[in-house]
């Protein structure tokens, strides 16, 4: 079988038969990058969260987390992000950001989710239920709780969406971003944090930037750039990645209706939701991968890998791993236990807002389809053409049977 994983296959589809054939016949498949040096695909689920949880041997910092080089300049100024850190140093920057979620502070935000999630399927009503789904429904929550949670103004939340779109989409020609434009939309973002920073320095708020600034370990705090940088990775990680959890939730619906149907009629059945949630979560990866390289010299399965190495975990391979998930390629709203890894496969990268994605998600699904008994396609879904963000860019989506 002929194996590619970049991004032209992505823009297609989830490459699940490649994988299927991966996880079977070479669990670490060596594949080739024109142009760049190849890496070791990682298909399997026990894989996956050992080299998760081994930031010793596999680390995140020396190349960053996505699969093609970056520049020396690149990396120094990604390593300032979370995303991209390796213990010890990570470790002191996640305790240090963790003071911006608390179950606190996440919990006084459940009532504005609850309340934007009924503005917005109330707006679709107010379309007669025929929307564009990326752009009416799903990207509205994650852009809108990103913004209350940092404390930005409502006049300004356009501006967010740009950047986060910008520094992300630059191998999408719909996005009409390049890899330039994405470090001078991260420069512009860290700018405009820098003014918020400020800001809250003289003024503080009950909000997370507010938090950063003045949080303390320790005697340590954060510096300009740590928070600047923050406040770059958290658009980006807060908000395009639930935008695009929600979108695939609903595409899964509606190419499931016996499954959509179940779970608007136990719209109060609040187990039925938990379980759905976390199903809606392991079958729509919004990471395709997460890169690492190795510090030095080992071997996975038997084959040596060389310190220096390209590592890539490979997340909507091991959420369907047939070792792992009973028929993993049934929707299944019921399923438990649904142990998957979408937030990171444990260790020092397991997602810190996955408290907050889990609650928008449940949120937006539950109050459309306490509107809307039934949905349909109303045209072809379009996929983002990348070969890190899993992202659905364009889903018209017909909403019937109003309630």
């Amino acid at each position: 079988m002929q194996i590619d994983l970049l991004e032209d296959t992505w823009e297609r589809e989830v490459p699940h038969e490649q994988f299927a054939y991966l996880r079977r016949h070479a669990p670490v498949h060596w594949h080739e990058v024109p142009g760049d040096t190849g890496f070791w695909a990682v298909t399997r689920y026990q894989d996956v969260k050992a080299i998760s949880r081994d930031a010793h041997t596999w680390s995140t910092e020396m190349g960053t987390a996505f699969i093609r080089t970056q520049t020396p300049e690149f990396i120094a100024l990604a390593s300032l992000t979370l995303l991209n850190m390796d213990p010890p140093k990570q470790t002191r920057y996640r305790k240090l950001v963790s003071a911006g979620f608390t179950p606190r502070m996440i919990a006084q935000l459940k009532g504005k989710i609850q309340r934007r999630a009924e503005k917005i399927a109330d707006a679709v009503l107010d379309k007669g239920g025929e929307v564009e789904f990326v752009g009416d429904v799903a990207q509205y929550l994650p852009l809108q709780m990103i913004c209350d949670l940092v404390g930005v103004p409502e006049q300004d939340h356009a501006r967010i969406f740009d950047w986060s779109n910008r520094m992300v989409g630059f191998q999408d020609p719909d996005f009409r971003t390049t890899p330039e434009d994405g470090e001078i939309a991260s420069a512009e973002a860290f700018a405009y944090c820098d003014e918020l920073v400020e800001e809250r320095r003289a003024h503080p708020r009950d909000d997370i930037l507010t938090a950063l600034v003045q949080a303390e370990v320790d005697g340590d705090r954060l510096t300009r750039e740590e928070i600047g940088m923050f406040f770059v990775i958290l658009f980006v990680a807060g908000n395009e990645t639930t935008r695009n959890l929600i979108a695939h939730a609903m595409n899964a619906l509606i190419a499931h209706p016996g499954s959509y149907r179940e779970l608007a009629a136990g719209i109060d059945d609040e187990e039925l939701w938990r379980t759905a949630t976390e199903e809606f979560l392991r079958w729509g990866s919004s990471i395709h991968n997460f890169r690492r390289t190795a510090t030095r010299d080992t071997e996975l399965h038997g084959q040596p890998i060389a310190a220096g190495e390209k590592v890539v975990t490979f997340y909507a391979s091991a959420n369907h791993d047939e070792d792992v998930f009973t028929d993993p390629h049934v929707l299944d709203i019921r399923r438990s236990p649904n142990d998957h890894v979408t937030f990171g496969g444990g260790g020092p990268h397991f997602c810190l807002g996955a408290g907050l994605a889990r609650m928008q998600i449940r949120c937006m699904i539950r109050e459309l389809l306490r509107r809307f008994p039934a949905a349909e396609h109303a045209g072809p879904v379009r996929r983002m053409r990348s070969d890190f963000i899993n992202g659905i860019k364009h889903m018209p989506v017909r909403f019937s049977g109003q309630s």
